[in-house]
């Protein structure tokens, strides 16, 4: 699966990085970093964070 944050909406809250810390977390300036692309075991995480994300920047394509 494909993942993208569009980062004019994000404002690094982080809550994403408790639901997939595989997959998103904050550097040390606290600015999300995360990985564009994920193995397909990982999707009830990635979609839980896209659900939690307050800003909802968080877009997911299945393969």
């Amino acid at each position: 699966m494909k993942i993208i944050v569009d980062l004019d909406k994000c404002q690094n809250y982080g809550q994403c990085t408790f639901e997939a810390p595989t997959v998103f977390a904050l550097d040390n300036d606290g600015v999300l970093v995360y990985q564009t692309e994920a193995d397909s075991a990982l999707a009830d995480d990635v979609n839980a964070a896209a659900d939690v994300c307050p800003m909802q920047a968080i877009t997911i394509i299945h393969d």
